[in-house]
Order: structure tokens, then C-alpha cells, then sequence
């Protein structure tokens, strides 16, 4: 095996820890943590197969504006 199957498969084993853990977590919160750094992980997986504008789009949306927006959604619907 190669260096970057090495990496390839290193990624996408945590994206498959990440995700099995964002639906087993309690926490809202830290659901959301997790799902962002999914989406990290996805933007890194479109680097490393070299879609660069796919992976910027990724770590722009899914990891910065859509966490942003799931925290505001929590903290509008918790209780004070």
C-alpha cells in the first residue's frame, strides 16, 4: 500500500467513526461539533482526490455555515 491509500483509508475510517458517533451522542451540542468536523473531514477526502473548489465549498458551507446555523437553531430552542 501507498502512502496516500494509507491516508485515503485513514480518512474515511474517521469519517465513518465521526458519523456512527454524531448519531450516538446525547448532546446536542456536541452533535453539532461532530457533524462539523465531519464535514472537515469530507472537505479533507475532496483534497486529497484533488477536487480543491469542491473542498473549499465543503469546508466554507458544511463545516462553517451550516454549524452556525445549528447553533443558532440551539440556542433558540433551549430553555432559559
Amino acid at each position: 500500500m501507498t502512502t496516500t491509500e494509507i491516508a485515503y483509508l485513514a480518512v474515511l475510517l474517521l469519517l465513518v467513526v465521526v458519523a456512527v458517533a454524531t448519531v450516538l451522542m446525547r448532546s446536542v451540542f456536541a452533535a453539532v461539533i461532530s457533524l462539523s468536523l465531519f464535514s472537515v473531514l469530507t472537505a479533507v477526502v475532496f483534497a486529497l482526490l484533488q477536487a480543491v473548489d469542491v473542498a473549499l465549498a465543503e469546508a466554507v458551507i458544511g463545516a462553517g455555515l451550516s454549524t452556525a446555523f445549528f447553533m443558532s437553531a440551539v440556542a433558540t430552542t433551549r430553555g432559559k
